[in-house]
């Protein structure tokens, strides 16, 4: 498959949710070296402490928070060239009858109704351009190909319709590369010490995908930078 890429990202913008560690730290300092301007969204901006990066407060659970990340955007860079919904929660493990319906409730809200409404909010400034890019961290957990996580229920639920999303989306809007990427089992706070992969790693293909030029692959789940079966 023939992909061309952004050599540089200068001049361009970029938002990342939960950019305050993890992954989406590692994303959004990768974004920053490719010259993108990135605003790193956070629930509490301070937490942020790169100096090339533009903290802003994001809970992808409060709308309103959402509304003021993009026009804050809006107001100041005026273009939105990449969203990368990276911020996300593991959630409750065990059988459906056992779980608190707050943490079900609350697992759906972070890992898909708040890539979707960040996405919405956004929509306005992607679409101005073609060849925006919505890049949002899925799981292996969320594949009807290899089997929804059942330990971790909402969680498996919430990333297969992640990956829904991403395939509708792209329809939707076919001037935009919409992708969904498994970064795989990754040392992070969610991943645990015992993942096999660094967050270097994990981080690679998200930023590879924020980097496609327009005419790119879209509608894909990608891992390893291959296409993977939803």
């Amino acid at each position: 498959m023939n992909i061309d890429l952004y050599d540089s990202l200068d001049g361009q913008v970029a938002l990342v949710t939960g950019a305050n560690r993890g992954i989406g730290e590692e994303i959004a300092t990768r974004l920053a070296e490719f010259g993108a301007t990135v605003y790193a969204g956070a629930r509490d901006p301070d937490a942020v402490t790169a100096p090339d990066q533009r903290a802003v407060r994001l809970d992808v659970t409060e709308e309103e928070t959402i509304r003021g990340a993009v026009g804050t955007i809006a107001d100041e860079a005026g273009r939105l060239d990449v969203l990368v919904n990276n911020a996300a929660t593991y959630g409750p493990t065990g059988k459906l009858d056992s779980l608190d319906s707050e943490t079900i409730e609350t697992t759906l809200r972070t890992n898909l109704h708040g890539p979707m409404l960040v996405t919405k909010h956004a929509l306005s400034l992607l679409t101005v351009r073609d060849g925006g890019r919505v890049v949002t961290l899925s799981s292996g957990s969320g594949q009807f190909d290899g089997g929804i996580d059942t330990g971790h229920l909402p969680y498996g639920v919430s990333k297969a319709g992640v990956n829904a999303f991403t395939d509708a989306l792209s329809t939707q809007y076919p001037n935009l590369l919409v992708n969904a990427v498994c970064p795989g089992w990754v040392r992070t706070d969610m991943g645990g010490s015992g993942a096999p992969r660094s967050v270097e790693k994990g981080a690679e293909t998200p930023v590879w995908l924020a980097r496609f030029e327009p005419g790119n692959p879209s509608g894909k789940l990608w891992r390893d930078r291959s296409v993977i079966e939803w």
